[in-house]
């Protein structure tokens, strides 16, 4: 039987200023999103788009993204527990971030960013901001690893990594506890997103594919839940109440993304085909 040799030791925290810990998990968000603007900042000037709408996208894409994350997690991993204590909502420092929340919150943001600041359409604001996205996604996931969470079920698989599970107890100086070693599929999703964003960059940059709207979008929006949903066979449940489905809840929330995204695939190309015709 293979065994693993991967022990994982990383600290969660990049350093501190006095009490306050600046983690990975923190700074991988503050990079993707800088990555990411300069990605989108290049869109706009590729197709000449008036630069007054740019920072307003990504004000409106980082509260939503935020809020929807945290409010997607309180709400559909522990809803009983925090509409019992609302306030709890509010302590994002204590961890709880759903993608899937994200996901929703980032549909919100744009259809009011569509309304008050571009007045295009969502389809055509959403095909340039999921182009970077799948750079962030990896770097989130990468910050999971980092924060020791997130790790898939034991396997004797040759890359499987040993885990802490008393973190807080061992940065407080106990001795590390190790998990049985886990499929890391933090990793295995990073990996998947990474895919996805160089896929979306070659589609942008290299196959002009916003030219018709919805396409980006639709393709992304199928990779994306498409592999997280056959990730989630290889994850440990986030919650118990979990134990004993079929399905876990984060595969049951990529459902609907991804049919949505073979939908607007469809009525991309179907419109592409029609103006072909007209001319």
């Amino acid at each position: 039987m293979l065994t693993s040799e991967i022990t994982w030791m990383a600290d969660p925290a990049l350093f501190s200023i006095g009490s306050k810990e600046i983690r990975w998990y923190s700074m991988a968000f503050v990079i993707g999103f800088a990555v990411g603007y300069k990605i989108v900042e290049r869109m706009w000037k590729r197709e000449d788009i008036n630069q007054k709408w740019l920072d307003p996208l990504l004000y409106y894409t980082l509260i939503g993204t935020l809020v929807g994350s945290r409010l997607g997690h309180c709400l559909f991993y522990d809803p009983g527990h925090y509409l019992a204590h609302p306030v709890e909502i509010l302590k994002v420092w204590e961890g709880g971030l759903a993608s899937h929340g994200g996901v929703l919150g980032i549909i919100i943001a744009i259809y009011l960013y569509s309304k008050r600041v571009s007045h295009k359409s969502m389809l055509w604001t959403f095909d340039k901001l999921v182009t970077p996205t799948g750079l962030v996604a990896a770097l989130i996931r990468l910050g999971n690893l980092m924060n020791h969470e997130i790790y898939g079920h034991p396997t004797d698989l040759p890359w499987g990594f040993r885990f802490i599970e008393n973190l807080h107890a061992w940065k407080q100086g106990m001795e590390p506890v190790f998990t049985q070693p886990c499929h890391p599929t933090q990793l295995y999703e990073a990996a998947c997103y990474l895919i996805i964003f160089s896929l979306c960059m070659w589609l942008y940059f290299k196959k002009d594919a916003w030219k018709k709207e919805g396409l980006i979008f639709g393709i992304f929006m199928i990779c994306l839940f498409t592999s997280r949903f056959l990730i989630e066979f290889l994850k440990n449940n986030q919650e118990t109440f979990e134990e004993g489905m079929i399905l876990n809840m984060g595969q049951l929330l990529s459902i609907p993304f991804i049919l949505a995204g073979i939908f607007f695939v469809c009525k991309a190309l179907g419109l592409s085909e029609k103006r072909q015709k007209k001319k």
